[in-house]
C-alpha cells in the first residue's frame, strides 16, 4: 500500500517555508499531495488555480508531489484520494497547539489518518503567507520569502 500523505493549506501563496516542508516530507512518503483547500472563512489573495500553478511549476518533473485544490473535510479528501496521513508544518508553539486541536477532532472523524508534524527549518520560521500577501500588497519586496516560480509570476 502507497504511503500517500495530504499537506492541507491554503498556500497564499506558495511561500519557502512551504516547500521546507514538502521537501523534507519527501523521502517519508511515496506521494505528497498538496491540497488547496477552499475555505469560505479566509479572505485570499490569488486564486486556487493560480496557488495550483506554483504548486505544478515548483515541483514539475517531481513525481512524487502533486497538487489539488479540495473543498469540504480534510479527512473525507484523504480518503477520496488514499491518503492515510496529514501533515502539518510547525513553526512555533503556538502553531503546536492550534494544530494539535485540529489533529484531534480529525483523529476523532477518522481514526485510520494519522496526522504527521514537521517542525520548520529555524531560517523559515517567520516566514507566513499572511506577512507575505502584506509585503505584495505594499509594493515591498517578497523575493526572500518565496519561491523563484512564484516570484517570477508576481513579477509579470
Amino acid at each position: 500500500m502507497q504511503r500517500i500523505c495530504l499537506f492541507p493549506g491554503t498556500f497564499d501563496p506558495v511561500t519557502l517555508g512551504h516547500t521546507d516542508i514538502i521537501d523534507r516530507a519527501l523521502p517519508l512518503f511515496d506521494k505528497v499531495v498538496v491540497g488547496i483547500g477552499l475555505n469560505a472563512s479566509k479572505s485570499v489573495m490569488f486564486s486556487p488555480e493560480q496557488r495550483l500553478q506554483w504548486i505544478q511549476e515548483i515541483y514539475k518533473g517531481r513525481p512524487k508531489v502533486e497538487g489539488a485544490i479540495y473543498e469540504g473535510l480534510t479527512v473525507e479528501y484523504c480518503k477520496k484520494i488514499g491518503a492515510r496521513f496529514i501533515l502539518r508544518g510547525i513553526r512555533y508553539v503556538s502553531d503546536f497547539e492550534y494544530e494539535k486541536t485540529i489533529a484531534d477532532a480529525n483523529r476523532t472523524l477518522d481514526k485510520s489518518i494519522e496526522t504527521i508534524f514537521l517542525t520548520g527549518e529555524p531560517k523559515y520560521t517567520s516566514v507566513a503567507s499572511t506577512i507575505v500577501r502584506d509585503i505584495i500588497r505594499n509594493g515591498g519586496n517578497a523575493s526572500p520569502f518565496l519561491p523563484d516560480a512564484v516570484f517570477q509570476s508576481l513579477k509579470k
